[in-house]
């Protein structure tokens, strides 16, 4: 990929962050939720290799049969958003000492609009082939992602990333401590 395919990347998924944002998706909610999807789209990439290339991420066994991407790509609205969150609760229930239960206990679907969890999922992230992509390129994207999110003051993030010193009426809401040099 070169580094003109990795800013029209990001320059996609930026876009879509705005789009989220308007109903109420924080920049590092949705970069949450893209780290989720795009792990979820490339362990059916690698999956669905050549029988000689493949690899099995996902968990195996008849019940993860037609799981996971292909659950999320033939689902529509509604149906969509609940198999989006059982997929997540299913993943994150995964035993302990598993890459699936580090990666998404916990995690939640902060896309409520099934509408926009659909363009995500079928219009960004599967047009893309995740695995094909150098890793590098990948980072690059969501370092870019994260640093375009805290620079922007719409969203929140840049609150948590500047140095008290840089807010002069800190000062009046909270009086120096003995030992702290930002004054």
């Amino acid at each position: 990929m070169t580094t003109t395919e990795a800013r029209r990347l990001v320059d996609k998924l930026w876009s879509y962050c705005h789009v989220l944002r308007d109903d109420g998706v924080s920049t590092i909610d949705y970069v949450e939720q893209l780290t989720l999807l795009v792990f979820l789209k490339m362990a059916h990439e690698a999956q669905t290799r050549p029988p000689m290339f493949r690899e099995q991420i996902m968990p195996e066994g008849s019940v993860w049969e037609n799981r996971g991407w292909p659950e999320l790509l033939k689902n529509d609205g509604a149906a969509l958003e609940t198999a989006y969150a059982e997929l997540l609760e299913d993943l994150g229930n995964q035993r302990k000492d598993t890459t699936f239960h580090l990666i998404f206990n916990g995690a939640r679907n902060r896309i409520h609009d099934p509408a926009k969890l659909k363009r995500l999922v079928k219009d960004l992230i599967d047009k893309e082939n995740w695995s094909g992509q150098k890793t590098d390129i990948k980072g690059d994207a969501y370092e870019e992602l994260l640093s375009r999110g805290a620079e922007d003051i719409k969203s929140g993030a840049g609150q948590y990333f500047h140095p008290a010193s840089a807010d002069p009426g800190h000062h009046r809401l909270c009086p120096p401590h003995r030992g702290r040099h930002d004054h």
